[in-house]
């Protein structure tokens, strides 16, 4: 099963993706993921990638194409695959079509005035990438999982995060559009509890 989750930041797919993932036995391939790590190894990708991220702009469609596709190649997606933050645009959804063939589309759809809250009030374990969120840590600052600090990404800012929504209307909630057409757009409310969620997809998904 070969499945992209579309939905703007703080939308979840990230959350919903990792759940996804391990029940239906295909890997999690998130962008966000791969170029973090380039960017925390200063890769040259890394360093371009980060000049971009910062200001809250889409990193450009050849370089995240070129690893997506490198990443696609490898054996574990030989029986699908879960990509989350990928196809953006519809520039890069076309040339994911030139080599590989997208079964289902998730759209998890949450109102964008509730976004901005959500993710300015998200931190993260510095040690393993656990997410929380504020209205709900009582004033904690450690990991319930690790125990490690609790920080808040450099791009979770009010500013950045705005400008982040802002892109995201103008250049990847056409990909609904575009997938729509094509008959394989799955959306589902995100404006819930995660297991809500989660249930909802995988009822669509079969």
């Amino acid at each position: 099963m070969n499945v992209i989750l579309l939905g703007a930041p703080g939308a979840g797919k990230g959350t919903q993706a990792v759940r996804l993932a391990e029940k239906y036995g295909i890997p999690h391939i998130s962008t966000g993921d791969i170029f973090r790590s380039n960017i925390k190894g200063q890769t040259p990708i890394g360093i371009v990638a980060k000049s971009y991220i910062d200001k809250g702009q889409l990193v450009p469609d050849e370089v995240t194409i070129q690893i997506v596709k490198e990443r696609l190649e490898k054996d574990d997606c030989k029986c699908g695959y879960l990509l989350d933050g990928f196809p953006r645009t519809v520039a890069q959804a076309e040339a994911l079509d030139k080599f590989s063939k997208v079964e289902a589309v998730v759209n998890v759809d949450v109102p964008l005035n509730k976004l901005l809250k959500r993710i300015t009030g998200r931190r993260v374990c510095a040690k393993c990438g656990e997410s929380y969120h504020v209205d709900y840590l009582e004033g904690k600052t450690t990991c319930a999982k690790c125990g490690a600090e609790l920080i808040q990404r450099a791009d979770d800012n009010e500013t950045t995060v705005s400008a982040r929504l802002e892109v995201y209307e103008k250049q990847t909630a056409p990909l609904i559009e575009y997938y729509a057409q094509k008959g394989v757009l799955i959306t589902v409310d995100g404006d819930g509890d995660i297991e809500r969620v989660f249930n909802s997809i995988c009822e669509k998904l079969g």
